[in-house]
């Protein structure tokens, strides 16, 4: 049970648990930024059109084929295959599992230097927990940017190529401006969601939150206390981003019932952020 006495001792390491809040707040900036890199690319991938066997759709005689094995290969394409595989294994699979990948198989004989960040950051095994859950986010946030990008009127396609625009320009300076736009609440979100799952990273000595609460019960043999000061700590990052998301999102949807769009792309986003909180 608490006791007094137990959170009294457990103040008197106060500072690991603000050591842990630093490195907490950094594993959840780096993974968001690194992640969001990796899901664009991702969500590119999957709405890709390449196809490398696409002769094979006529026969000989000039003919479509309609069917077959040739058909069907001749519509294969490598590139949203390879990204799609990527989602769903990672969306598939428990994140302890990929970080102890990351971390135990991937980078195990990699020589990561062995400095500190900020002098108390182990960068070996700071490096591993971002890449681990960049991945991870990666795989989520690409179905919802994928969402975002597939919610824009085909009609400013057209128009973009009717100007002379390529492709990449349509990308660049039509589709992705609007896509970022209607589903920024939802990257939001991811945000506190991985301030959220950083906590998992404790188990490869990242020194976040829940390594200092470990740190504690190991010099006091009390786990109780440090634990609703753990809980404390997370409540204080997330309820205050949770409500500024939700002011900007409203004011956001303000402005899209005034120009009338944007509501497909939130409702798609919300729906998969949703989902993966089900998970």
């Amino acid at each position: 049970m608490f006791t007094a006495a137990g959170f009294k001792r457990a103040f008197e390491y106060l500072t690991l648990f603000e050591q842990g809040l630093v490195c907490t707040v950094m594993l959840s900036a780096f993974t968001v930024i690194f992640g969001f890199i990796l899901a664009l690319v991702l969500a590119l991938m999957r709405l890709s059109n390449i196809c490398p066997f696409a002769f094979l759709r006529t026969d000989r005689e000039g003919h479509l084929r309609e069917q077959g094995f040739l058909f069907r290969l001749s519509k294969f394409n490598p590139i949203s295959f390879i990204a799609s595989v990527y989602v769903e294994v990672f969306r598939a699979t428990p994140l302890l599992v990929q970080i102890f990948i990351v971390y135990y198989v991937v980078l195990a004989d990699l020589p990561l230097p062995t400095f500190k960040l900020f002098g108390m950051i182990r960068f070996n095994r700071f490096i591993p927990g971002v890449i681990a859950l960049s991945m991870n986010s990666g795989a989520y946030l690409s179905e919802i940017i994928r969402a975002g990008i597939q919610s824009i009127d085909g009609g400013q396609t057209e128009a973009a190529r009717s100007l002379g625009m390529s492709q990449m320009q349509n990308m660049r300076h039509i589709v992705l401006p609007q896509a970022i736009k209607n589903i920024l609440p939802a990257i939001a979100n991811e945000f506190v969601t991985i301030i959220k799952e950083s906590a998992i990273c404790y188990t490869i000595g990242v020194q976040e939150i829940m390594s200092a609460v470990t740190s504690i019960r190991g010099a006091t043999f009390r786990i109780a206390e440090p634990l609703i000061i753990a809980t404390a700590i997370y409540f204080c990052l997330t309820f205050p981003t949770s409500k500024i998301i939700a002011y900007f999102e409203k004011r956001m949807g303000a402005g899209d019932k005034r120009n009338g769009g944007g509501r497909k792309a939130k409702k798609a986003a919300a729906a998969l952020a949703k989902r993966r909180n089900q998970l």
